[in-house]
């Protein structure tokens, strides 16, 4: 069956997250932006989240018969390739326009174009690319000339053809607020990032795009092509103010890679938050360099109201740090655990298994780190090669990536010495080491809501925590 003779109305667009197996249930920023940016250029976006919702892609689909849409743009990242794929598929059967933007699709055009069916993808950074996009008529080009990071089979004939990456706003103020009217934070499921969180409902903040840094496991710093460019600290509070007082939020997650990196910036957002009398508990669930943080800092995000920060770890080994570019000793790491503690903030630690020159005896190092230096939270992933890192190019090889296997849940680098099994053992050895103490089971219980128990039950199980399921697809 195909909508083929229908009319379409131009100025419609349906932007959409498709469903999939997923720990965490977020607002998706990016298409957030999308939206509000698209809105304020004329058009009529639909945000769809079907994950938020539980939406099939046939149901997706019937949306937007039912809504005479016929353009769709569909966000991908590596972990959930595979339902882009078979959504894009059944769009296009039923003469839906796709283009398909995001992190995987910017490192893997040509695969992404062919796998889905796609009429395009953005390489990059969306909002300019596809805002010329739609007013080029879906050509691909403007004033005759092919838009910048916008790509289709027509100029792209194979994996290894050269591709640009679209023109970005450099001022990241002359964007408007995501569009929060259609992503409520209170119509998420409670199934935040890091699982274990104040109050809700929770609002999802994010003051900068990029890293300056360069981790061989890590895709941003290609993606936003080493920079990092900061919102205005008054900006970043005006939408914490917008969100607190129209949507009732009562705690902010920061999604920045890094939002301590520049301390004036982090400084600046603290005290705008205390003279405005915010008054809610926030975090970094995504984690910050352990290199930049000090006690100033850290006394004052407490008293703006901050109660969590991660920590990306990756390894108690500084010969394995320095073998993944980290730019950090574990000293360093070991000062910031105790610097974040001590101003009575928690912290957790990020730590990836299985890097190269991981050993048995640097396993079990890096399990006695996480147990001896005080986290009061811990993830222990194991490494997943994915497009757009150091390590795409250079384990190339080596690692096993099937993007229908679980995100760094899944053994696809064995390093030498090591075996499939004992890899997967390490992990649920460090899970089930580290939280079942009873300082941890205490603050776990303090946090934990009934209602979040099945997501809670899904890492347990996901982890090998007790045992270790069927592999499934699902987003760290």
């Amino acid at each position: 069956m195909t909508d083929l003779h229908l009319p379409h109305e131009p100025k419609k667009i349906a932007l959409i997250r498709p469903n999939y197996p997923a720990h965490f249930i977020s607002p998706q920023l990016g298409l957030g932006y999308l939206s509000a940016w698209l809105k304020q250029h004329g058009y009529q976006p639909l945000l769809i989240d079907a994950l938020r919702d539980g939406l099939s892609h046939e149901r997706v689909a019937k949306i937007l018969r039912a809504q005479n849409i016929g353009i769709a743009g569909l966000t991908c990242l590596s972990s959930y390739y595979g339902e882009v794929v078979e959504l894009a598929r059944m769009l296009k059967e039923r003469g839906v326009r796709v283009i398909i933007g995001g992190v995987h699709p910017s490192f893997l055009p040509w695969q992404t174009l062919t796998d889905s069916g796609a009429d395009f993808v953005v390489c990059g950074e969306g909002e300019l690319a596809l805002l010329a996009l739609l007013e080029g008529g879906l050509t691909g080009e403007q004033d005759g000339a092919r838009i910048r990071g916008v790509h289709s089979l027509q100029d792209l004939h194979g994996p290894d053809e050269p591709f640009d990456k679209a023109d970005i706003i450099n001022n990241l103020d002359d964007l408007p607020f995501p569009d929060w009217e259609q992503m409520p934070p209170a119509s998420f499921p409670l199934a935040p990032h890091g699982v274990l969180v104040n109050r809700f409902p929770i609002g999802a903040i994010m003051s900068s795009r990029g890293c300056p840094h360069a981790c061989k496991f890590c895709s941003s710093t290609n993606f936003y092509e080493k920079r990092i460019r900061f919102r205005s600290p008054e900006n970043v509070v005006a939408e914490m103010r917008l969100l607190k007082d129209q949507f009732g939020v009562r705690e902010f997650q920061f999604s920045d890679d890094n939002l301590t990196m520049k301390k004036s910036h982090v400084e600046k957002i603290c005290t705008l938050m205390l003279e405005q009398n915010i008054n809610a508990s926030w975090s970094c669930p995504n984690g910050v360099r352990a290199d930049r943080m000090d006690d100033e800092t850290a006394a004052l995000m407490r008293q703006a109201g901050c109660y969590y920060c991660g920590l990306g770890i990756e390894s108690a080994d500084d010969a394995i740090l320095r073998n993944i570019n980290k730019r950090e000793s574990v000293a360093t790491i070991r000062q910031a655990i105790s610097i974040i503690r001590r101003n009575g903030i928690e912290c957790g630690g990020f730590f990836i298994l299985g890097l190269p020159g991981e050993t048995r005896a640097t396993l079990e190092k890096t399990i006695r780190f996480a147990l001896e230096t005080g986290l009061d939270r811990a993830q222990f992933f194991l490494l997943s090669v994915l497009p757009g890192c150091e390590f795409w190019d250079e384990l190339k090889g080596r690692f096993d990536r099937n993007f229908s296997r679980s995100i760094f849940k899944g053994v696809e680098y064995i390093p030498d010495g090591l075996t499939h099994e004992e890899l997967l053992a390490a992990q649920g050895r460090a899970f089930r080491q580290f939280y079942l103490r009873p300082r941890i089971l205490l603050t776990m219980l303090r946090y934990i809501k009934l209602r979040q128990a099945r997501f809670f039950l899904d890492r347990l199980l996901d982890y090998g925590v007790f045992f270790r399921r069927k592999n499934r697809t699902a987003e760290s």
